[in-house]
């Protein structure tokens, strides 16, 4: 694949077609796991390691996989991904793992990593499959911390509380806190998450408007007088 599609691949990924704030895929763990930076991170971070690895995995057996059998295979290499997944965070970050709970196994079940697969990693070589997945990840991710910042601040006053769960010893001084600040527990809720969620969305809406207006203006330099004109949609 050329340097262009990798960074449409990227583009892709973070911003056009972000599973949470265009696909709407994952609100389950999106919603439930993101009041706060740490557990926004770890979910993310599994999350986005479970999506690299499976569409690795499923583009180097693509050709030997039969179409009738092709989505339970699909899934048991999810599960067996998430399962390594699980294990590590089990022996490594054990208390931010009991935090996220049910939400670790439950990746399996998160659309976007079937999803991938199979309308990406099945038409595709390694490497390109496995940044796929790294991108669609990183998207995920990056809306996990957006939101479990909004959330943590705006709920507790604080800001990357209880990092070295997931970083270890040198990140435990990283809480910054508001002075003078009352907690406001409806952020930290299910409908604290849902407007989040929905302001976020309204952002990246407000600002793809945008940049397609930006778009259809376009700035043409004439030869004569080599005066600026603006136009849309043609060069003067």
């Amino acid at each position: 694949m050329s340097e262009i599609s990798y960074r449409k691949i990227a583009i892709d990924g973070l911003w056009k077609n972000n599973t949470s704030t265009v696909q709407l895929l994952g609100l389950c763990p999106l919603l439930a796991c993101s009041n706060s930076v740490v557990n926004g991170l770890g979910l993310g971070l599994a999350t986005t390691l479970a999506l690299a690895a499976s569409n690795a995995a499923v583009s180097v057996i693509r050709r030997q996989v039969p179409d009738t059998l092709r989505i339970p295979i699909l899934v048991m290499i999810i599960a067996a991904i998430v399962s390594c997944i699980e294990l590590v965070m089990h022996a490594y970050t054990y208390q931010l793992y009991q935090i996220l709970g049910i939400f670790i196994p439950l990746i399996v079940t998160n659309c976007a990593l079937l999803g991938r697969a199979e309308a990406f990693a099945s038409k595709h070589p390694p490497l390109p499959s496995a940044f796929d997945g790294l991108m669609i990840g990183a998207g995920f991710t990056l809306v996990l911390v957006l939101l479990g910042s909004m959330r943590e601040l705006l709920g507790n006053g604080t800001l990357f509380a209880n990092m070295h769960l997931l970083l270890g010893e040198t990140a435990r001084n990283w809480t910054v806190t508001l002075p003078g600040y009352h907690k406001f527990l409806f952020f930290i809720l299910p409908p604290g998450a849902f407007l989040c969620l929905g302001l976020v969305i309204a952002g990246k809406n407000v600002i793809d408007e945008r940049l397609k207006a930006r778009a259809q203006v376009e700035v043409a330099v004439t030869p004569a007088g080599g005066k600026r004109v603006r136009t849309t949609g043609h060069i003067a």
